[in-house]
Formats: structure tokens, sequence, C-alpha cells
């Protein structure tokens, strides 16, 4: 079978061609976000959102509303308890976090178990995208639209948000504003990774393609576009092998990018691993040959 056939093959199908649609508009979206999440030093914290909105999405489906109006209310829920328990108390950050988004989670897992269903609630856990549906494209592309809309015209202001909030304070702006419509965005953003690779593996979207370009430049305007590159081609090759190996395609799309990091780790020019290994050699090199004076 040549490339050609590799390539075109799952195409024929109109579940492949949808899956890849989804994925690489959410790769997209929640790329460009990482970046800012990654500068910012909110890892934790997407990690906390993408956990969170799983009791949302189950009580929607009891009710009967979109999936996407139940994560994204608990998605803001989860931002709102972590800032007062912060913000009224003795416990730090990394604490409220780890208190609300394991509770909020947990309380998730309890409605999965004793909700009864019709639809195997699983795959909010662990992602469908082969299965996803017209109506849950059309909810992902609206998320997906409004957060890289609001990403584009914002992108100034939580540019110098991430870099120095003291000098954004003093042009006008409000550190507090463009932090609460960080962790906005953040809610928005999750909920569209979750339809994708689900609840437990929405922090690696939002997490390692701003990590994997934050080790390729030093420039931010140049992030902006590694990233969504970076996590879209992951993306398309972790479709096409969850096709041919019949694997788990959330799984294998977060595989692919944790691989690129890794490779990207080792053999960035300036930043990786070797790369370093070899400026340093070539230092000591230099301070041990000194020319005659």
């Amino acid at each position: 079978m040549s490339l050609i056939d590799l390539i075109v093959e799952p195409l024929q199908y109109d579940f492949m061609v949808r899956a890849i649609l989804v994925t690489v508009v959410a790769a997209v979206v929640c790329a460009l976000l990482s970046c800012w999440l990654v500068l910012v030093g909110w890892s934790l914290m997407g990690d906390a959102v993408s956990h969170a909105v799983l009791p949302g999405v189950v009580l929607a489906y009891v009710v009967g509303a979109p999936f996407a109006l139940g994560a994204l209310v608990f998605g803001v829920l989860a931002v709102v308890l972590i800032g007062v328990v912060r913000g009224t108390s003795r416990i730090k950050e990394d604490a409220a976090i780890g208190i609300v988004f394991t509770t909020l989670f947990a309380l998730g897992l309890v409605l999965v178990s004793v909700t009864p269903s019709q639809t195997d609630l699983s795959h909010i856990i662990f992602g469908n995208i082969l299965g996803v549906s017209t109506a849950e494209i059309v909810q992902i592309g609206v998320l997906a639209a409004i957060a890289l809309a609001v990403l584009i015209l914002k992108r100034r202001d939580l540019t110098l948000f991430a870099f120095d909030p003291t000098h954004a304070r003093a042009i006008g702006l409000s550190p507090r504003m463009l932090g609460a419509l960080l962790l906005g965005l953040l809610a928005v953003v999750s909920v569209v990774a979750l339809q994708v690779v689900g609840v437990v593996l929405v922090v690696a979207l939002l997490i390692i393609p701003g990590a994997t370009a934050h080790l390729l430049t030093d420039r931010f305007s140049r992030m902006l576009i590694l990233a969504p590159v970076i996590s879209s081609l992951c993306s398309l090759v972790g479709i096409y092998l969850s096709y041919w190996l019949d694997a788990a395609s959330g799984g294998l799309v977060v595989v692919v990018q944790g691989v690129v990091f890794g490779l990207v780790y080792l053999l960035a020019p300036r930043h990786g691993l070797l790369g370093k290994a070899r400026d340093a050699r070539r230092a000591r090199v230099g301070a041990a040959v000194e020319p005659d004076t």
C-alpha cells in the first residue's frame, strides 16, 4: 500500500473526517491558550478546570441539556471556588486548586456511577473522537470560535499580563480582570477539548503544545505560531495511527504530542538537553584554550 493510500483511505469514512476536523480545531485553540498558561505558570489550573467539569457534564446529561453548557458552568464554578478559598483563608493557591478539582472530579465520578444511562458516560472521561456527532461539532466550532476571537483581540493585553503584570497595572490595565478573562477562556477551551480527548487528557492539549513551542523559541509571537502547528500535526498523526492500529484516538493524539515534546526536549537547538550540553562543552574548551598575550 502506497503512502497516498495510507492517507486517503481513512478519509472515505465520514466519522474519520469529522474526527479530524474536530481534533484539529480543538488542537489549535488549546495550543494557543497553552502558550499563556505556560508563561503565567497556570499548568495546574488547567488540570483543575479540565477535571472539575465532569459533574457538570453528567448533570447536563441527566436534565437533557447540552454537555457543553454543564461543563462550562462547572468550569467557571471551579475557578470561582479556587479564588474564594485562596482569597479568604491562609490556604495557598496550589492547595486550593488540589482541594477544589479533586472534590469536583470525585463528585463527577460518583454521579457517573449512579446515573442510569442508555449512553456509556465513560466517553466523557476518556474521550470519543470517532463518535462525535453533528451537534457536538457545532458546539465545538462555536465555542472554539469565541475563544479564538477573544485570544486574538486581547493577545497584547494577555501577553503583557503574562510577562509583567506590574507594568500592565501601570498603564491602566487590570491584572485581576485579565486573569479572570484567562481563566474564563480556560473553562471554555476545556469544554472544547473535553469532547475530543475526554476529561483525563484535556490537560495534555492545554500544556504540551505551549511547553514544546517554549523550548523551540524565545519569542512569544513565534510560540503562537509554533504551538498550533505542532499540535495540529500531532493530532493528525494521532488520528491516523488510531485508525491503522485500531487503538484509542484521544490517547494516541496525546502520546504523539508527548513524543514530540520529548524529541524537542532533547534536540532543540538552544534549550534542548543535548544542545545545552554541546554549548557547555564548547564554553569549557574555549576557556581552556586561551590566546597567548
